[in-house]
């Protein structure tokens, strides 16, 4: 079960189609109106959704599903204010598998920027391990990839008894 997050015109949903082979679930969530309707007619195989990713769990739930193996994320994490990076992370950190693989990218420019600490550091509160993968010289701009594992599921504190 993957998702992918801001799948916009679809750069990642094409390989990851190739490497699911036919195999497995792909639902593509995307806020944009033309982006999901253009995933839709070029991937007829993947599960458009069109919504914004801080609503994964309502999106998997309609689905009947409880939760994703893999999320990849394709979002402009540095474009969004604090409040929306906590709540999409969030989101995702919940709708995770306990062995999930949460996988997101950067720009190496932007790296030092408040937004982009910010990311990191949010990543890093939220899973047991953050891997800096390779950066990606071909992207343009410069990418580098974060791979997630293990997610920190927030614990739910009970009311204390009166």
């Amino acid at each position: 079960m993957v998702v992918e997050l801001g799948a916009g015109t679809g750069a990642f949903t094409g390989p990851i189609q190739q490497r699911l082979g036919g195999r497995g679930r792909h639902i593509a969530v995307e806020i944009n109106e033309r982006f999901a309707v253009r995933l839709a007619t070029r991937y007829p195989t993947v599960d458009v959704a069109l919504a914004d990713a801080a609503e994964l769990e309502d999106i998997l739930a309609a689905r009947g599903l409880s939760h994703a193996d893999v999320i990849v994320s394709g979002l402009p994490w540095a474009a969004f204010a604090e409040s929306q990076q906590r709540d999409v992370l969030s989101a995702a950190v919940r709708s995770l598998a306990p062995d999930g693989v949460f996988t997101t990218f950067a720009y190496v420019h932007a790296r030092w920027a408040p937004p982009a600490r910010r990311l990191r550091d949010a990543l890093e509160n939220r899973f047991d391990e953050v891997v800096l993968g390779r950066t990606v010289w071909a992207n343009l701009p410069p990418a580098l990839v974060y791979h997630c594992r293990r997610p920190n599921k927030p614990v739910r504190h009970l009311p204390a008894a009166r």
